[in-house]
């Protein structure tokens, strides 16, 4: 009799996953996570285009946006906010990689793996966040968590290289994957776009369009240099969003290369914004 009880217990755990899928406070965490996710991509995007036309700006990845949140005013009360909004979008992307759906889409076995990929990269982020509540005085956190320290240390592992390189592969296909959703618009299948006006479906799509592919962009750079990290064992190849920044900035040309990825960055986080109301979740 004790052996049949956990098989009888399962329907019930599985009917309260559903219940809570299907909450109020379930769409309410997904829905500020888009907020969180803008705030990060503006601060971004917004500081890269302050270098790019030489007022003063600077060079930053998610955690270096945290860091400038954290010291605004009222920075206390807004990276809590931040935090939540990051720690719900990471539970609403492990949810939909988990049981496949939620309670207005589902998703495709490639769609559950890129979205638990999503939701661990965003759950790192609030951890970070919550980190710096925590140790308000830690510095900027570019020290052991940069890329290059990353790098270092898995390079050093058994197939250390191997691990970097697919690391690397793997962020290739990731920026694959967001140039095709922005240059077919496929982000547009996620939205209730039944519910939107013609004109703001139109500047959704065109906000979206740029969007993706400015990150595609930024997570092709990074990608590649993982790959250059793996195949010449050196960690200081590596970048992270930042060093993508750095590296477009170097070039030919570069505060207007830089300039138009920066606005591509600020039009995700506006993109973003528009997710937090129309996205199907």
């Amino acid at each position: 009799m004790n052996v049949t009880q956990p098989a009888r217990g399962l329907p019930s755990v599985g009917a309260a996953g559903e219940r809570f899928v299907r909450s109020a406070a379930f769409e309410w965490l997904s829905r500020a996570g888009f907020v969180a996710r803008a705030v990060v991509y503006a601060v971004i995007g917004i500081l890269a285009l302050k270098l790019a036309l030489g007022q003063g700006g600077t060079l930053t990845n998610q955690q270096g946006a945290l860091h400038t949140v954290a010291n605004q005013p009222f920075g206390t009360v807004l990276l809590t906010l931040v935090a939540t909004g990051l720690g719900g979008y990471s539970l609403w992307r492990l949810v939909r990689a988990v049981i496949g759906h939620g309670p207005e889409g589902s998703d495709s076995g490639f769609e559950r793996v890129a979205a638990g990929a999503s939701g661990i990269a965003y759950g790192a982020m609030c951890a970070v966040a919550v980190e710096i509540l925590l140790h308000p005085a830690g510095g900027s956190g570019a020290g052991a968590g940069s890329p290059k320290h990353a790098a270092a240390g898995v390079l050093g592992w058994p197939a250390g290289t191997w691990i970097v390189g697919i690391a690397g592969v793997a962020m290739l296909g990731v920026a694959l994957y967001q140039g095709h959703r922005g240059a077919t618009k496929k982000f547009l299948d996620d939205s209730k776009s039944e519910e939107m006006s013609p004109g703001v479906e139109r500047w959704i799509a065109r906000i979206g369009i740029v969007g993706h592919l400015a990150r595609m962009v930024v997570f092709g750079l990074v990608g590649i240099f993982l790959v250059k990290a793996a195949v010449d064992y050196n960690p200081r190849a590596a970048v992270g969003l930042d060093g993508a920044l750095a590296k477009i900035q170097d070039n030919s040309y570069g505060p207007v290369l830089l300039g138009i990825v920066a606005a591509g960055l600020i039009a995700f986080a506006l993109y973003s914004l528009s997710d937090a109301r129309y996205r199907r979740i």
